[in-house]
């Protein structure tokens, strides 16, 4: 879903550092760990928050449910 913004277990702020680890990933061609290592992300628990986050907002908005309901709507009007 959306990048928690605080570490769950430390309460570190990790939000503003997703989108720069994705273009160290892309652009870069870095590995995960140096990666976390150049956001300064020492601590197991904010790593895991980074490393085991799946952004799947983007396929949520592809989604409307309304659209669903009105083809449903003007089969049922024929």
């Amino acid at each position: 879903m959306i990048i928690p913004v605080r570490c769950f277990s430390c309460g570190k702020v990790v939000g503003d550092k997703w989108e720069t680890y994705l273009s160290y990933l892309e652009d870069d061609n870095m590995t995960e760990g140096d990666a976390l290592d150049r956001l300064k992300l020492k601590r197991y628990c904010c790593r895991r928050m980074v490393l085991t986050h799946v952004d799947l907002i983007e396929k949520f908005l592809k989604y409307n449910p309304l659209e669903k309901k009105e083809i449903v709507d003007d089969e049922r009007a024929y």
